[in-house]
């Protein structure tokens, strides 16, 4: 396979460019793009087939769930299960932003993007360029780091490229990215919230708006 490459500016909306790479997320490609921390890969979240490709590249084991990003709250309504509004001031406050919120999924939702017992991981990015390309498509977008299960995500998009270069079918260079930290991951599924990973959102500062936020990310 040949890789495409497509130059952007997340700073500039060009729906040319995202109504193309949308395409080739419609047709269950996978795509390697820049996100407002790392560069991601991304395929249809509603296609068992693409998600199973991502799984292939990173070499990453079926139990370990990958999380989607979304376009707004309409999307959000579409594969949880449940009323968000019950979780309405955590997300005023961190929404759009580095926060990945693990909630319980929808019936429409493939069984290969789920956690234990039927969670799905979402995130609304602050990323204008990644929410756009996100409503073009119709559907929500994985939003895995683009790097092998286990090792360093990756900022440089040289790298990104390099490690997949014949492997995707498109890669979106944005340029280098923010990097520092990945999003703080945030379990809302079970009785209690739960602290799955710290990242870019202290817990100091979630402990504020969810007092019964247990740590269980050491």
């Amino acid at each position: 396979m040949k890789t495409r490459v497509i130059k952007i500016s997340p700073d500039i909306i060009a729906i040319d460019k995202i109504e193309e790479i949308a395409g080739v997320l419609r047709r269950d490609g996978v795509i390697v793009y820049p996100t407002e921390t790392f560069y991601g890969l991304g395929a249809n979240g509603f296609s068992a087939e693409a998600i199973k490709k991502v799984y292939r590249l990173k070499k990453r084991k079926l139990l370990k769930p990958l999380s989607v990003v979304i376009s707004d709250f309409a999307m959000l309504r579409q594969i949880i299960s449940g009323d968000p509004l019950s979780f309405q001031q955590l997300i005023s406050e961190f929404w759009p932003g580095p926060l990945t919120i693990i909630f319980k999924a929808s019936p429409a939702v493939p069984d290969e993007l789920l956690g234990q017992n039927r969670t799905i991981g979402v995130r609304l990015t602050e990323h204008q360029w990644v929410r756009t390309l996100v409503r073009q498509a119709c559907f929500p977008i994985t939003a895995t780091s683009a790097n092998i299960s286990g090792e360093t995500p990756i900022s440089d998009p040289e790298k990104a490229r390099e490690l997949f270069e014949g492997a995707v079918d498109l890669f979106v260079d944005g340029g280098e990215t923010k990097g520092l930290l990945p999003s703080t991951v945030v379990d809302l599924s079970g009785k209690e919230p739960r602290l799955v990973r710290e990242g870019a959102i202290p817990l100091t500062r979630l402990k504020k708006h969810l007092p019964s936020l247990s740590d269980s990310s050491s």
